[in-house]
């Protein structure tokens, strides 16, 4: 037989019998109708958020005569790093002039115990729901998603007579302990939600390898959660950082928390209002959440990917 077909009318090539004719999807224009749309969409909507943050970290590097004489949106002409010195370290936060920096420690010591204690108690009562069905286990599974919804505007008075009676009303251990409850609810959920889906084959086989509860939880499920224990690391630290409502609450001025030293700093009354100070103060307590999430990122996707599987 004959390789060569007869070229169609027309043309002056012939094709060739057996010839690989190209597959796969046709590739696309870069400059599509498609791409311009959804690339120039996000590019927008960055842009809108990274503009106020953009403002914040330029205010703050500025002197305040070019901030009261010069453009918002200016690059500073002259960098200075003292707005960021005062507000770590001078700045009035009520009747002390000592900064953020007496926050920034008592902050630290509310969220490591109560983002370590909640995240611990709320792991093993998610691996309890997931893989023990003890008698109640939906009843108690059910308080807790209801506890999750109560607004917490609710619960303030009632906490405050109980932490009064406990004798910790106004001090930071208080405040650990409504934040470690207030964490439970949700984070119980992410992490039943996550051991629900793990396959259900590894805790059969080591039941009947003679695991217990606490062999199966150390030996098989803590090391395969590393991504949802990232998620609810962030959720708690970003939750417990940025609070102001508990902290102004249930805690006395020298026990403030960094984010209620920033409201006493941004709506001080006395003096001239110092806006470089304000944006290095505010840049100063959110950078905590920023960098655990730049760093843990990819964890927290996978997390919340794995913890979505099964509910």
């Amino acid at each position: 037989m004959a390789d060569v077909r007869t070229a169609v009318a027309g043309q002056a090539d012939p094709v060739v019998v057996g010839a690989r004719e190209p597959y796969g999807p046709r590739p696309r224009p870069v400059l599509s109708r498609r791409n311009i749309i959804v690339y120039g969409t996000l590019t927008i909507v960055a842009l809108y958020y990274l503009m106020p943050l953009y403002v914040m970290i330029v205010t703050s590097l500025k002197g305040m005569p070019e901030i009261r004489f010069g453009n918002v949106f200016a690059p500073p002409v002259e960098i200075t790093f003292e707005p960021w010195v005062k507000a770590w370290a001078t700045a009035c936060t009520g009747l002390n002039c000592d900064g953020l920096s007496r926050g920034f420690w008592n902050s630290v010591r509310i969220t490591i115990p109560s983002v370590i204690i909640s995240i611990l108690i709320a792991s093993v009562n998610g691996y309890a729901l997931a893989n023990w069905r003890f008698k109640g286990a939906n009843i108690f599974f059910t308080i807790l998603i209801v506890g999750a919804f109560i607004p917490y505007q609710v619960m303030i008075y009632p906490i405050v007579i109980i932490l009064r009676e406990m004798g910790v009303y106004g001090t930071l251990t208080g405040l650990v302990i409504v934040h470690t409850i207030f964490g439970m609810p949700i984070n119980t959920l992410l992490f039943r939600n996550y051991f629900a889906s793990v396959p259900e084959e590894l805790f059969k086989a080591a039941r009947v390898d003679g695991a217990g509860f606490w062999a199966i939880y150390f030996r098989i499920m803590l090391p395969m959660s590393l991504p949802i224990f990232v998620v609810s690391m962030i959720i708690q630290v970003t939750g417990i950082w940025n609070d102001f409502l508990f902290g102004v609450v249930y805690t006395r001025p020298e026990t403030y928390p960094m984010t209620v030293q920033l409201n006493n700093i941004v709506n001080s009354v006395q003096g001239v209002k110092e806006y470089n100070v304000n944006m290095a103060a505010t840049l100063l307590t959110g950078l905590v959440p920023l960098v655990i999430y730049f760093i843990s990122g990819k964890l927290f996707v996978r997390g919340i990917a794995a913890g979505a599987v099964k509910g």
